[in-house]
């Protein structure tokens, strides 16, 4: 069949490298896509992506029998909503589904009915209450924008100062609407699960690094790293993650009338009292898709299909137990503020040699034979091995080979689970 993805990040690289493998995909387009993607298929840049209608059109003209949509922005656009509408198998939630990631106090208020574990918090659209609020409950405390803040409207304020500058800011913006929320203590770690409306199947963990330097510090960004599994996800652990957050959050979402279909991507704290919801995503994630996509050792689009279908049962994905990935993202300087878009990137290909290594782009382009950065994110540098360690000896190796100047990354992607690993855990 053919098959259209939308997105041009470096989830949507190695969405493609995963897409195209499959024997069922006759032909694989990207819209718009990125040099990375135009590797495995056709880049579709004339296409745009926020008119439904002419997504509509080029689906029946091409004959694509399944949409599987990339980036948060255009689920919660309603994407989905009008693709299945018109007859086409487009993977990912509805609109109203999409608000567990759109609405931060949507999934608060959904946590509180049905008994989800999560940190204490409030909700305001106004400032004088929020400030009266943080004043009350003091620091630490996480500052939260309630939409889509591209992973960066989040400040874990370590005083009061900071919680209260981080409130201003946000109201800055008429209409603004945050939550403030108890700072849980722990340690994060990301589960993946793919849900039919009905089921749920567990298909992996990761550990993202969301601080922009060495050692969490700095702000936040989209995510300057990740490596898979994470390996304090024990089975006992992932066995209480899916009963007590993804089967309510599953039965909550069909009891309001909005099912959820697709990726459900719970970002979690792992406290002494237990796995608590720090957040949804209701896609794969970036950069952990870069880490997930080279273990998977299943065929992707089956299950996508059975998902849109609403009949995952006997459905399984299967990654790679004994090898671990981890990814480093490559960012110009100045992410996540303001970035210098243009710059010249030489060897990619000599970092991606080896067949354990995958260089994924993001913030690229083509120009006349040259690869150009054009974004925060521009590259995520992966390697497989047979332990944390060794994929992140390659990753590092194969960073050392790409000559970007204007680039930066971070130096310490995976450091828990290395040390656990010399401890002895293994992977």
């Amino acid at each position: 069949m053919n098959i259209l993805l939308i997105g041009s990040g470096g989830r949507e690289h190695a969405l493609a490298y995963a897409l195209a493998k499959s024997p069922l995909c006759t032909r694989l387009f990207t819209a718009p896509g990125n040099p990375g993607t135009a590797r495995h298929g056709e880049n579709r840049p004339d296409l745009r992506v926020s008119d439904h209608d002419a997504v509509l059109a080029f689906c029946e003209a091409n004959g694509v029998g399944l949409v599987v949509v990339g980036p948060e922005a255009p689920l919660v656009a309603g994407l989905v909503d009008d693709l299945t509408a018109a007859g086409i198998r487009a993977f990912g939630p509805t609109r109203a589904a999409a608000r567990l990631e759109g609405s931060k106090g949507f999934t608060k208020d959904l946590c509180a009915e049905y008994g989800i574990p999560t940190a204490a918090f409030a909700r305001f659209s106004a400032l004088e209450p929020a400030l009266a609020y943080l004043r009350g409950r003091g620091a630490p405390i996480v500052v939260k924008a309630d939409g889509l803040a591209a992973g960066k409207g989040v400040t874990v304020a370590e005083t009061l100062d900071q919680a209260e500058s981080a409130v201003r800011a946000l109201f800055q913006e008429a209409g603004a609407e945050i939550v403030i929320e108890e700072c849980l203590t722990g340690e994060e770690a990301s589960f993946f699960a793919l849900c039919d409306g009905t089921r749920a199947v567990p298909i992996g963990t990761a550990q993202d690094h969301k601080r922009v330097f060495d050692g969490d510090r700095g702000p936040n960004t989209g995510g300057m790293g990740a490596y898979s599994p994470a390996t304090i996800v024990t089975p006992a652990l992932e066995r209480r993650v899916m009963d007590a957050i993804i089967a309510p959050t599953l039965r909550g979402m069909r009891e309001r009338g909005t099912p959820f279909t697709g990726i459900l991507y719970a970002g979690l704290m792992l406290t002494e009292d237990g796995p608590k919801l720090i957040e949804y995503n209701t896609r794969f994630g970036d950069p952990e898709a870069q880490v997930l996509m080279p273990r998977l050792s299943s065929d992707l689009v089956p299950a996508l299909l059975s998902a849109c279908d609403g009949d995952l049962s006997g459905v399984a994905l299967e990654f790679d137990e004994h090898r671990a990935a981890l990814t480093v993202v490559m960012a110009a300087a100045g992410y996540p503020g303001t970035v210098v878009r243009g710059s010249d990137i030489r060897g990619v290909e000599a970092a991606a040699a080896s067949d354990a290594v995958f260089v994924f782009q993001a913030g690229t382009r083509q120009e006349g034979g040259r690869l150009l950065a054009d974004g925060g994110r521009v590259l995520a540098v992966t390697a497989l091995g047979d332990s944390v360690m060794e994929a992140q000896a390659r990753a590092y190796a194969a960073v050392a080979r790409i000559d970007w100047p204007e680039g930066f990354c971070r130096r310490d992607i995976g450091r828990r689970a290395v040390a656990r690993e010399v401890a002895g855990g293994g992977i």
